[in-house]
């Protein structure tokens, strides 16, 4: 288990060198391959790379229980009708109160770790120079710290949904689903 102080710096350190060339499909599953490289810890040139993939399922729409079903404990007696037409602003704007949820799997089980004696400079280029002959398109390299490596695969997770979510959403409203 990490303490806050190690999944905080695992955040803050850890750097997507290169993205897949593609975000989560809208329709469909999307499996990213990744290369996490990552300095031992205590170990003077040694880097450990682990390969393995991150399987995106399709985005789900969420829309929020009927607003009728809310609870307004504490509030005066018009606290309800200022809700309702709080609610009927925003769908006369066009806003839709639905959001989408992402899931994703770790395939732990399908990772490979290898350790390199080399500088992190060394390793690095090695790998970016690999994706830039093999040009796979799903693979993601990231850089992060070893012991909380699956903190640095959660980051690049929450990345991709940033990345996608307004393609996404694009793709829910023109089929009108949204």
């Amino acid at each position: 288990m990490h303490s806050p102080d190690d999944i905080q710096y695992a955040l803050e350190t850890t750097r997507v060198l290169r993205e897949p060339d593609r975000r989560i499909e809208t329709f469909g599953e999307t499996r990213f391959e990744f290369q996490i490289i990552s300095e031992l810890m205590d170990q003077v040139g040694q880097v450990r790379i682990r390969t393995g993939e991150v399987e995106a399922m399709r985005p789900r729409i969420l829309r929020p229980v009927p607003y009728r079903e809310i609870e307004l404990e504490g509030f005066d007696a018009t606290a309800r009708e200022r809700m309702d037409e709080l609610i009927e602003k925003f769908r006369s704007e066009g806003k839709n109160l639905a959001f989408l949820q992402y899931g994703f799997q770790f395939r732990r089980g399908q990772v490979h770790e290898e350790i390199i004696h080399d500088s992190m400079d060394a390793v690095r280029e090695r790998v970016m120079e690999d994706i830039r002959r093999t040009g796979n398109p799903t693979r993601a390299i990231i850089e992060g710290v070893d012991d909380a490596w699956e903190v640095s695969i959660l980051k690049f997770s929450f990345d991709m949904i940033i990345r996608s979510h307004e393609i996404n959403a694009f793709d829910f409203k023109r089929r009108g689903l949204l």
